[in-house]
């Protein structure tokens, strides 16, 4: 079960509104807010909202009023209404013409001006013109501001990268964002296994989507998802979630050493990907307490896309179904030899990771292992997060009726849960993973606050693991044979097709057996005459067989 149990009666987190845009303003004072959460004591809390204000160019009662909007509204706070003058600047458009012509003229090939020079030929502008209201250096800065930072950002170098032992990474924003320690910078990408997969009854479903979550400084990796899924904002979350929490693994994967990431990071450093500019990921940055942050360049993005091509070369071009990273080039027996399932696939990955990758010695790390790196860069005990938390703001939702009786429908199963019948007719939402969909978190929506019902169960499924995927491919085989979708159909479909994991064949080996199937029916069959029964005439009896005694078994009965 992947689902992790915790308190059922745990505390109800409030439903952030979501914001539909964040402006560089916004996400200005969603890192101070961050800074501000951070747990510290009285007087360095004082020096933050201190450093906050000037941060942000306002007084300190102003910063404690954004706090306190912001734990009330959530990102909603970050946003405030605008003025409809915003960015307009109240002088002539002559003046602001002059400003900005003499700005470029001045900066033209090799010649250079300064916003203090060009504020100086506005004065000299002015009394040429008998004018003694003109614009200050201040409006000149003003007006002149939106090109100078497009300048710098256009001019700006390159990551500074490695100095030394110390790695920076830089944002889009221009800002250089240093990695000091362990879970200070994670980041996160996907990639297309080059690997077909097959459901239980060994039809090719296609390459899963596989996502990553590294920690910069020790190149550990700290978290997964595998699934058929696209990438989104919820894969990201359920990336995010698995590297946040402690994992724990049975004997069915046969693991020799422990994956003992966990915690949360300080910095979220992704590509510019529509999945990572998304509200949602924002609104989790903001609950969880870290700050997202988008590349500059693709080249920054080399950490967490360099272990795609030693999964490629180590691990998926071993298996069966390899198709390599060119189409063109995909081999033949692709096809035919493809008889993993996503399971099977997942369970070889998380082996690879933990008993290898991370045990394995990066070329910049000297003589530790990416685990021990991360284990020795640790400045504090990572904190655990409430499992509730992360169930609220990473897993899948959906929404379903609540029936008389305390049941729920969802994905053709029925499901039941405690305390659910008085809610009968009522919508609730319904947040599940969608690696295992037989328990899902029912939450009741009251004011603007999301409240925990209860955890359903689907019907005669409770002993059962069923993701998704398989439970959609299980009623579409019910459905083919005929037969009405229930739960005990497609537990009874789901055990029918587990002799295939025994198996273990291929394509080629499945139609060979089946064609050998249909040859042996297709045989004539011969009608043999049973034999005569022969009639003993001998009425001797047969002796009767002597008792054998156990000897040892003697001496315990009579103490000999």
């Amino acid at each position: 079960m992947l689902i992790p149990s915790s308190d059922e009666t745990a505390s109800p987190v409030e439903v952030q509104e979501i914001v539909t845009e964040l402006s560089d303003e916004a996400k200005l004072k969603q890192e101070v807010i961050q800074t501000l959460m951070e747990p510290c004591d009285h007087r360095t809390y004082g020096q933050r909202q201190r450093e906050a204000a000037q941060k942000l160019g306002v007084s300190v009662r102003t910063v404690r009023r954004l706090v306190a909007k912001w734990e009330q509204e959530g990102l909603a706070a970050l946003n405030q209404d605008q003025r409809a003058d915003k960015g307009k600047h109240r002088i002539a458009p002559d003046w602001q013409d002059f400003i900005l012509k003499t700005y470029k003229e001045g900066n033209k090939g090799s010649k250079r001006i300064t916003p203090a020079q060009v504020a100086i030929r506005v004065q000299a502008r002015a009394q040429e013109l008998g004018q003694e209201d003109y614009p200050s250096y201040r409006t000149v800065y003003r007006v002149l501001q939106p090109i100078i930072e497009k300048q710098e950002q256009t001019q700006s170098v390159r990551s500074r990268g490695w100095r030394g032992s110390r790695l920076s990474v830089k944002t889009r924003d221009g800002k250089d964002l240093s990695v000091e320690y362990s879970n200070h910078v994670w980041q996160c990408d996907h990639t297309r296994a080059d690997v077909l997969l097959v459901d239980r009854d060994g039809q090719i479903l296609g390459r899963p989507w596989f996502t990553t979550v590294i920690d910069t400084y020790s190149r550990c990796i700290v978290g997964i998802n595998l699934g058929y899924d696209a990438p989104s904002s919820q894969v990201v979350a359920l990336a995010l979630r698995h590297a946040i929490l402690p994992k724990q693994y049975g004997s069915y994967y046969q693991l020799h050493c422990e994956w003992g990431t966990y915690g949360k990071p300080e910095h979220f450093y992704t590509d510019g990907g529509k999945d990572f500019r998304s509200n949602h990921l924002q609104q989790i940055g903001v609950q969880l307490g870290f700050v997202c942050h988008l590349r500059d360049r693709p080249s920054e993005g080399g950490i967490v896309e360099r272990p795609f091509g030693t999964f490629n070369t180590e691990l998926f071009s071993m298996l069966p179904g390899y198709t390599g990273s060119n189409v063109q080039k995909r081999p033949e027996e692709a096809e035919k030899e493809a008889c993993l399932t996503l399971r099977e696939l997942e369970q070889m990955l998380v082996r690879f990771i933990v008993d290898k990758y991370n045990q394995s010695v990066d070329a910049r790390m000297g003589d530790q292992s990416r685990f021990q790196r991360w284990e020795a860069g640790l400045i504090a005990v990572p904190n655990l997060i409430s499992q509730r938390d992360l169930d609220i703001c990473l897993m899948k939702q959906t929404r379903r009726s609540i029936y008389r009786g305390g049941y729920l429908q969802f994905e053709n199963l029925t499901y039941r849960g405690e305390n659910l019948a008085g809610y009968a007719g009522e919508s609730v939402a319904l947040r599940y993973d969608p690696r295992d969909i037989t328990t899902v978190l029912v939450y009741r929506t009251e004011g603007d606050r999301e409240v925990f019902l209860a955890r359903a169960h689907a019907q005669d499924l409770e002993t059962e693991q069923l993701s998704i995927d398989e439970a959609k491919a299980s009623s579409r085989k019910v459905r083919e044979a005929g037969k009405a979708v229930s739960n005990r159909s497609i537990l009874a479909e789901v055990r029918d097709r587990e002799t295939f994991l025994t198996q273990k064949k291929t394509k080629k080996e499945r139609q060979k057996a089946e064609q050998g199937e249909i040859r042996k029916a297709k045989q004539p069959v011969s009608i043999e005459p049973e034999p005569e029964e022969v009639v003993s005439h001998n009425n001797e009896a047969e002796p009767e067989m002597p008792q054998v005694w156990d000897y040892e078994e003697m001496c315990e009965d009579y103490g000999w």
